[in-house]
């Protein structure tokens, strides 16, 4: 069987490949190299104009500066940024480390020093064997020169961007951020092109062989091969579920009587990893948000604040999937033979809110902000999302029932709240 990837397994892949902090700065060194060598061309070109002679004292200075600091200011970056690392796993929760380690900006100021340091030794050794002439000496000293404009406004940007790196606020707005990618991303194609899930109990059971978290489905990739089988294959599993060996990852319904199929490749079309990725699975966003604003209700840190900043994110996340899909082009490709089950709202509020209403069963300003916030999305949703969020209001206020001790915050969060409201 042919293998065929499908846009949204490229992006995957791509995605997982931007992750790596490797990838940049190997990248920022090969250009760096290659804009050394790029300078030697002016040397056989012959503009007919006339060429300012520089003196290699001049260029070998500045190239030694760079050489001697950039080093140094990426060592100190790789410090600075491995204790914000710490720091964000520590304030806010360790799911989101992988987060603030994608951070482009500090990507970015890492890939820029590092990539100086290797342009000024490799142009040092090129000037030291005589490897340029007049005209090469002109554009090297040109690039010197640009390199030292980017490197300047690059730490300024990166020292303002390391202030606020693995602060709790900073991480809470990185993850909404991510959330609501993989949000509008599943709102517009809620089955993933293809197929709405009906025939949930038929078919041959596909057992999982590993232990993990699905992290990515290859849905064209399952398309095909039922094609070729004249099959439809019905997933039994979203990315984020956790399975094991004897989980049901899909059911494959032939119109065949006898069904003697190389699950192979079924199989290798999920991607089953040992943590949950934000990419496909935007009830993992909406888990880490809950993470941190029940780490922030706990005792040893006792900060009511950044609860209340994760339930407005919680907010604007599901006020951005109540919203009208938009309109779809008829052309696009439609997988069929693939039924796709689509998230439950249920399920959504379960990630988001029970855990902050647990926790902060007795802060009564905590207490407040999520029956406020829970009536704001009984507004705005459809019925099923209405539903969800007076299920929710009414567990609040049970909790906060037994959790206060002082009857005026009780009443004082009653009087606020979803159910008292109806």
């Amino acid at each position: 069987m042919q293998i065929r990837y499908s846009p949204e397994h490229l992006r995957f892949l791509y995605n997982r490949l931007k992750d790596k902090l490797w990838v940049k700065p190997l990248w920022m060194c090969l250009c760096s190299v290659a804009a050394v060598f790029v300078a030697k061309f002016a040397d056989h070109v012959d503009t007919g104009l006339y060429i300012l002679p520089i003196s290699i004292k001049s260029i070998v200075a500045l190239l030694e500066i760079m050489s001697s600091s950039m080093l140094v200011i990426a060592t100190f970056s790789v410090g600075s940024m491995v204790s914000a690392y710490a720091s964000a796993s520590t304030s806010a929760t360790p799911r989101s480390f992988s987060i603030v380690v994608s951070d482009d900006t500090s990507k970015n100021a890492l890939s820029r020093f590092i990539g100086s340091f290797i342009f000024s030794i490799v142009a040092l050794t090129a000037i030291n064997n005589d490897f340029f002439d007049v005209a090469g000496l002109l554009v090297l000293f040109i690039m010197t020169g640009l390199v030292f404009a980017v490197v300047i406004l690059t730490f300024i940007r990166w020292v303002d961007r390391l202030a606020r790196l693995g602060r709790i606020g900073n991480t809470v707005d990185r993850v909404e951020e991510v959330a609501m990618k993989a949000l509008l991303r599943i709102r517009n194609a809620p089955t993933r092109c293809a197929a709405p899930c009906v025939d949930t109990d038929k078919g041959e059971a596909v057992m999982a062989t590993s232990v993990g978290y699905v992290q990515h489905i290859d849905i064209s990739r399952l398309h095909y091969w039922a094609e070729e089988c004249d099959a439809t294959v019905v997933l039994a599993v979203l990315p984020g579920e956790f399975v094991a060996p004897g989980s049901v990852l899909a059911r494959v319904i032939c119109s065949k009587q006898e069904m003697d199929f190389d699950y192979k490749t079924v199989l290798a079309s999920f991607q089953i990893g040992e943590d949950r990725l934000f990419d496909d699975d935007p009830r993992f966003g909406l888990v880490v948000l809950s993470e941190i604003a029940g780490k922030a209700l706990s005792p040893a840190v006792n900060d009511p604040g950044s609860a209340i900043k994760v339930i407005g994110s919680l907010v604007r996340l599901f006020v951005c999937w109540s919203e009208p899909v938009p309109e779809k082009d008829d052309k696009e490709s439609s997988y069929d033979r693939v039924q796709v089950p689509q998230i439950h709202i249920n399920d959504m509020f379960d990630d988001a809110f029970t855990a902050i209403a647990r926790d902060g069963a007795g802060c009564v300003e905590v207490a407040m902000h999520l029956q406020k916030a829970l009536m704001s999305l009984s507004m705005v949703g459809d019925e099923a999302m209405k539903a969800a969020a007076v299920h929710h209001a009414e567990l609040s206020l049970k909790r906060c029932k037994i959790a206060m001790e002082l009857e005026e915050d009780w009443q004082q969060v009653q009087k606020v709240s979803l159910v008292e409201a109806k």
